[in-house]
């Protein structure tokens, strides 16, 4: 990935958990402005954790970085607090979407705008979120509690998207989401990077969805980055297909079990 309009940079990141768990082992990786970059892998690979490294959620997890840095536009941010994060632009949207249950979808979306002053630029900004989510603005008085999955993913973006921000963090948007409601978010996603600019730092298990919308990847093994590159390649490529995307060989578990891969390793370069 090219150097330039780089919002976000992170560097040979190490995360440790309770002072003894070592989940990432020199995660680097990079977001262009105005890009998607998909950060993909099983189940406990570490990309939650590299979202939260970024968000500085990792206090409520006694997590910490320990080695490494993370910057936004050049400057370091892995100690800053989560609160003046998102007064710098960095949002993340979590897994399983987190809505207040007791508020009404406005209300939710009004949340994200709760550091911010400008009244005008705030009402500009929730009319186009309606604009991307119009069924957000058929449902903006009913309390979140009683819409569905598909619709509280759609709040918890678009109250990222009240933040005004220059990069959203968004993990396993498409967990317990039916495939055409997948589709539609994703669908969502790719317009307001297109239209608006927004950029995209998204963690996904569902790798054919997240490589068909998504510029670019990095793919995540025991909280290493085993393998990257431009969005399409990475589809076409035939370890990806195996072990990602179950086309091909059966019986490995990991890239790991093939004597003889393709693939560059990353941290013994």
């Amino acid at each position: 990935m090219e150097a330039k309009n780089i919002v976000l940079n992170v560097n040979g990141i190490e995360v440790i958990y309770n002072h003894v768990v070592l989940v990432l082992k020199g995660v680097s990786l990079q977001v262009p402005e105005g890009g998607i970059v998909a950060l993909l892998g099983g189940n406990g690979a570490g990309k939650t954790t590299t979202l939260r490294a970024v968000s500085n959620l990792l206090q409520g997890e006694r997590g910490e970085v320990t080695k490494g840095t993370i910057e936004l536009r050049g400057e370091r941010i892995e100690n800053r607090s989560p609160s003046d994060l998102v007064q710098r632009g960095v949002v993340q949207v979590m897994e399983g979407r987190h809505c207040f249950a007791h508020l009404t979808i406005e209300e939710n979306l009004m949340t994200g705008s709760y550091t911010r002053s400008d009244k005008g630029e705030i009402a500009a900004n929730l009319d186009k979120v309606y604009t991307y989510f119009p069924r957000l603005k058929t449902r903006r008085t009913s309390q979140a509690a009683y819409t569905s999955g598909g619709e509280q993913q759609m709040c918890a973006i678009g109250r990222a998207l009240m933040t005004n921000p220059n990069i959203v963090l968004l993990d396993e948007p498409s967990m317990g989401l039916a495939p055409q409601i997948v589709e539609e978010v994703f669908n969502i996603v790719k317009d307001l990077n297109h239209k608006e600019k927004v950029t995209f730092l998204l963690a996904e298990q569902n790798t054919m969805v997240a490589l068909r919308y998504a510029d670019f990847g990095y793919i995540l093994e025991n909280g290493r980055v085993v393998m990257e590159g431009d969005a399409k390649d990475l589809a076409s490529n035939e370890d990806v297909k195996e072990f990602y995307l179950g086309v091909g060989g059966a019986g490995r578990k990991s890239f790991r079990d093939m004597k003889f891969y393709r693939r560059r390793k990353r941290w013994l370069a």
